[in-house]
């Protein structure tokens, strides 16, 4: 396995591992001592990642070290108006209108590229996803989780509201009556709800979870690289909204980009 061209003291900062396997990337949230507990270090060295990947990178898995995947934002961040030279809740608060919007349009920045159609991005999830944690897993393509999986999204309890991109891909997944429920009760979502509503693709063994990624991720790396691309584009229009009449267009304008790539011999 290799490194992708990213600094590895940020990785480490951010409580982050990256391994690099030919066509897969994963990486591992390593601060298993506090539940993989998050910071804006965390956002910075995931956006690094995401603008550092190889282009043979095809598939992302995203996961987290021991026992949980992430129990969210490091609890230093909502007493404190500045940690590690990142500002908290209160330091957030005291920055201009403008100031605030660019500080967290960054920190978003850190998943949002996970969302991209250029490469599949998998989520194994265990133990407890919160918060930033939950909004993490969301901003992947899919999740796979373990039986004693604990999605929750714990900001509109704590008097904030989820800024990391969360809102948009759960309303995709479970719909709004659902999304509004898992919001505002700040309910736990266990492994057998989370299938069921659409939230994970399936749940395992805690045990097998690594098995069952792997096994997934060979599966979907099988297909041809650029039809795989392609296709993926497509999917995520549609899921973006894309009406009917659209997505035609843009089938029929993939299939031909398709077409005359093969035709070339480019594969």
């Amino acid at each position: 396995m290799t490194t992708a061209a990213i600094d590895p003291e940020l990785l480490k900062r951010g409580g982050l591992a990256l391994d690099v396997d030919g066509p897969r990337a994963t990486i591992t949230l390593a601060r298993p001592e506090v539940l993989n507990a998050q910071t804006p270090l965390t956002w910075e060295a995931l956006r690094a990642i995401g603008e550092s990947l190889p282009p043979e990178v095809r598939v992302v898995v995203v996961r987290g070290a021991g026992r949980a995947f992430s129990a969210g934002l490091d609890r230093r961040f909502f007493a404190a108006p500045e940690v590690d030279g990142q500002p908290g809740i209160t330091g957030l608060a005291a920055l201009s209108d403008e100031e605030a919007d660019t500080t967290i349009a960054a920190f978003q920045m850190g998943f949002s590229w996970l969302r991209e159609p250029a490469r599949l991005t998998v989520a194994a999830v265990q133990g407890h996803a919160i918060g930033a944690g939950f909004q993490l897993a969301l901003a992947c393509d899919l999740r796979i989780v373990a039986d004693d999986v604990q999605f929750c999204m714990a900001e509109t309890g704590l008097g904030i509201v989820p800024d990391l991109g969360g809102t948009y891909p759960l309303v995709h997944a479970v719909g709004y009556a659902r999304a509004v429920d898992i919001c505002l009760s700040g309910r736990r979502v266990g492994a057998d709800e989370a299938v069921a509503i659409g939230l994970a693709l399936r749940a395992v063994p805690a045990a097998e979870l690594d098995a069952a990624v792997d096994a997934s991720v060979a599966s979907l790396v099988a297909a041809p690289p650029k039809a795989a691309a392609e296709t993926l584009g497509l999917l995520a229009g549609v899921a973006e909204g894309t009406d009917p009449a659209a997505a035609l267009a843009a089938e029929r304008a993939a299939q031909l980009r398709r077409i005359r790539s093969l035709a070339a011999g480019e594969g």
